[in-house]
């Protein structure tokens, strides 16, 4: 495989890397994907499906508020802070396996625990971040304080209906916007502190450090990939080996090595076929934390495949690996029309394997785990092919991109 123009540049001398504290706390956050995976598995249902997205979504955003933290902190962060955060994910992440008995109240708490933590860091700090509205606005974790008094779906719902106020925010709010609202917020404190209160001092907007946020956020999609090839290989050593397993095996290495590339060599910030500097971190951060997912729902799904080498898939089994790739897929084109690929070259790129995705979902019922994988192999492989022969011309040395709002620009490769 060569590498695309659109693959990410060899660091700079003297570019900042993840710390190892950094990297510690990215491998407890997916320790806490894992653990998710065991929702999926078996046979499931929309509702487990849809508690598993909620579930995620709130690893995600713990993930991402510290992640963003040491982008901006760098070697001023505070280890305890961080340390703590890691504690927090740890919690949720031991919860996962009694969320429906009685640990959902420990999980809801560890969630809170965790985002008071980040928010308690930004405001030592004095600062916040225009492009990620979120560290300013919470109100996205009131559901979660209130699901503490509720049981059962109520309490999935508010969990649910607080990341959901959480993505709205950060879609809906730019950074001009934040600030504006920033500085209206503390110019009224100012003109009236009340009695016996004296005006809070007015934090400062930060700019994040491109390259180190975009390390991170691929750093991240590599280890979920690795966790998704150790979760194959885990099922695989409790079944019979034979021919069959082998096909089953080797498609799947294959299925997961093609989206590794896609997602890494062919695109950026950890999203599959997304250029450089394109868009505003706002809108970079929800595509990533869809293609994770997507890719964590599909290790699940093919952990249960492998279970099914001589006989039919079962249909929820069949629906999660399709669907999975089908979202990948979809947040792949998205990021394609946004890096200015148009709609014809965008359609080219992940029209027919979206198609043959939902088709195969909705109609290989006989399907055994092989053909299935395969037929997955060959949807990624289309989208890898087609991208390897129009990749555009790369740029002149010299030049460079223009960086997204809140981020300095990149070098060109």
């Amino acid at each position: 495989m060569t590498e695309s123009a659109s693959a990410a540049p060899a660091p700079a001398e003297g570019e900042r890397h993840a710390s190892w504290l950094e990297l510690f706390f990215d491998l407890t956050a997916v320790a806490g994907v894992a653990q998710l995976a065991h929702l999926l598995h078996g046979s499931p249902g929309w509702d487990d499906v849809a508690l598993y997205a909620v579930m995620f979504l709130a690893f995600w955003t713990g993930w991402m508020l510290f992640t963003v933290y040491g982008n901006v902190s760098g070697d001023e962060v505070r280890t305890w802070t961080v340390l703590a955060g890691m504690f927090g994910m740890a919690v949720m992440a031991a919860s996962v396996h009694g969320v429906r008995e009685d640990r959902a109240g420990a999980f809801a708490l560890a969630y809170i625990l965790v985002r008071s933590l980040a928010g308690k860091a930004w405001e030592r700090r004095g600062e916040y971040v225009p492009e990620l509205p979120i560290t300013q606005l919470g109100l996205g974790l009131t559901p979660w304080v209130v699901s503490m008094w509720f049981d059962g779906t109520a309490r999935y719902a508010l969990w649910a209906l607080g990341l959901a106020i959480d993505l709205t925010v950060m879609f809906s709010v730019s950074g001009t916007r934040l600030t504006a609202r920033v500085d209206a917020r503390y110019a009224r404190e100012a003109r009236e502190p009340g009695p016996g209160r004296r005006a809070a001092a007015k934090p400062e907007a930060a700019l994040m450090d491109a390259p180190h946020l975009g390390e991170r956020l691929g750093l991240f999609q590599l280890i979920v990939l690795g966790e998704a090839i150790a979760q194959v290989v885990a099922a695989a050593s409790q079944v019979e080996w034979d021919a069959a397993l082998y096909a089953v095996g080797a498609g799947s290495f294959l299925l997961l090595l093609l989206l590794w590339s896609l997602s890494l060599r062919h695109g950026a910030d950890g999203v599959p076929l997304l250029a450089w500097d394109v868009l505003p971190v706002r809108l970079v951060l929800p595509p990533h934390c869809f293609v994770a997912g997507a890719v964590a729902a599909l290790a699940a799904g093919l952990g249960d495949a492998v279970e099914y080498p001589h006989h039919p898939v079962p249909q929820p089994v069949r629906w999660l690996l399709c669907g999975s790739l089908a979202v990948y897929l979809a947040v792949a084109g998205v990021a394609a029309l946004s890096s200015g690929r148009g709609v014809r070259g965008t359609l080219l790129l992940v029209g027919p394997p979206l198609a043959a995705v939902l088709v195969t979902a909705a109609a290989a019922r006989q399907a055994g785990a092989a053909h299935l994988v395969w037929l997955l192999v060959a949807a990624a492989a289309w989208t890898r092919l087609v991208t390897e022969r129009r990749r555009p011309e790369r740029r002149r040395p010299g030049r460079r991109r223009p960086g997204r709002r809140g981020r300095p620009a990149r070098p060109a490769p």
